[in-house]
This record gives structure tokens, sequence and C-alpha cells, in this order.
């Protein structure tokens, strides 16, 4: 129970690796409070593993500090944020074929993904950040991904957010560490979520094939790795990205 007692606000909770993350989290004695957009599928999951759910915007500031607002006067306290709401939405910079330009990555999804993956992560961060330094002492983590440090072709947005995010947590790292709030990221490698289900059997396979592992990372993997960052265990560490993704090396 390396948790017990603390308060622990996941985002992007409803699916996936916060899914995983809230179930883990909440196996260790936390009060687990999820958001998502998604309010059904958010409403069973929190059901479902004994957590509660609000329907929150990541990028809209004043529902952020609602949603952090409520938790504070709920509970006194805020121990712990995994900052996992996340998107994609890929495409080349540019696309030419026999050459000419048939294809772009359009503003509008360069825009939506950095207003979440990246905005989002920031609103949160600053929303729950005065409250850690009044109690003295939280711990902030991140998604990033292995793509924010190796790049990945068709994904000029989305990696563009990951590799800001490591930017951001190594910055959070060095302002906050003074009032006892450690800052961290998780880098996941290819993991088995619900978005790989309208993958053809041969992506997925090439992925496992480039890990050396030799498997696909399981959503379970990913929340390990947050719940250790967000433990004791880890009260030396501040700063960082931690991979967690079998080895691989994006592009081999």
């Amino acid at each position: 129970m390396r948790m017990e007692d603390k308060v622990v606000l996941v985002t992007g909770g409803a699916a996936g690796i916060g899914k995983a993350t809230a179930e883990r989290f909440a196996e260790e004695g936390a009060q687990v409070i999820i958001c998502d957009l998604a309010e059904e599928t958010g409403k069973k999951v929190a059901e479902a593993i004994g957590v509660d759910f609000n329907k929150v915007d990541v990028t809209d500031r004043q529902a952020v500090q609602a949603w952090v607002d409520d938790v504070i006067a709920k509970h006194g306290h805020i121990d712990v944020i995994v900052n996992n709401a996340g998107i994609v939405r890929d495409g080349q910079l540019v696309k030419f074929k026999e050459g000419q330009l048939v294809g772009q990555m359009s503003e509008a999804d360069f825009d939506l993904v950095i207003s979440i993956n990246l905005k989002g992560v920031f609103n949160c961060a600053q929303a729950v950040a005065p409250q850690m330094i009044k109690q003295g002492g939280g711990v902030i983590l991140n998604a990033t991904s292995i793509v924010g440090l190796d790049g990945n072709f068709g994904q000029t947005n989305y990696v563009a957010t990951k590799a800001g995010v490591i930017g951001m947590t190594k910055v959070w790292a060095r302002e906050l560490g003074k009032y006892g709030v450690r800052v961290n990221a998780v880098a996941p490698g290819f993991t088995a979520t619900e978005i790989l289900n309208a993958m053809p059997e041969k992506i997925i396979e090439g992925m496992k094939a480039r890990t050396p592992l030799g498997r696909m990372g399981a959503p379970r993997d990913i929340a390990n790795a947050y719940l250790f960052l967000a433990s004791d265990e880890a009260s030396f560490i501040t700063g960082e990205t931690l991979r967690v993704d079998g080895g691989i090396v994006v592009g081999t």
C-alpha cells in the first residue's frame, strides 16, 4: 500500500494507459480521481475500479482549475498528478508523388495535438503546483513518448508535443524542487492499448519484431513506472524521462 492516503489525479483515465494507471494506484491504496472527455466510458471505468470520475477538457484552463479546486475542497490535498491525456493526428509535413505535392499535415491537426498534448499538460501542472507548494510537496508525472526522444516518420505534431513535454519536465523540476515537488516523465514504447485495435496485424507484428524484448508493452508496464516515480522509493529522482519501451530505438 505504497500510496495509502495519497490523492492522485489521472488525466485521460478512461482507457489505455490512463485506465491502467488509475487501477494500479488504487491497488496501492490511493484515492484516485480520473478525468476524461469520454464521459460514459469514464464513469463505467471509475465505477469498475472504485475511483472518482470528472468530465474535464484539459485544454480548457477554467475547467481544469475548477476540477482541481473541487478535489482540494473535498480531500484537502493533491499528492500526485499523472498528465496522461493525449491524442494522435498523424500526417507528413508534405507528401509528394511523381514530383507533385499531394498532401500535407493540416493546420487544424497540428493545433489540436499541440493544444491537448502540450498545453493540456501545462494547464494541469500549473493548476496543481500551487497546492503542492502550499502542502510542502507533491509529484507531477508527464506522459511523453520514445518518439519525443527519437522522432518518428509522419508525426511532426505528436513528436513536437512529446519533446516539449520532456523540456517542460526539466524546467519544472528546477523551478519546483525547492518546494519538495518532484517532476518526471515516462516515455512508453509500443504499447498495446485500444488504439491498436484498428491497426493491421502485420503492423503490430512489425512493432513486436522491432522491440528487443519481443513483445508490445502492456498498459500496466507503463502504470508501474508511474507508480514507482510517484512513490517514496523515487524520492531523489526528478527532472528525468524514464523510457519504458522494451529496448526499442525508433527507426531501426
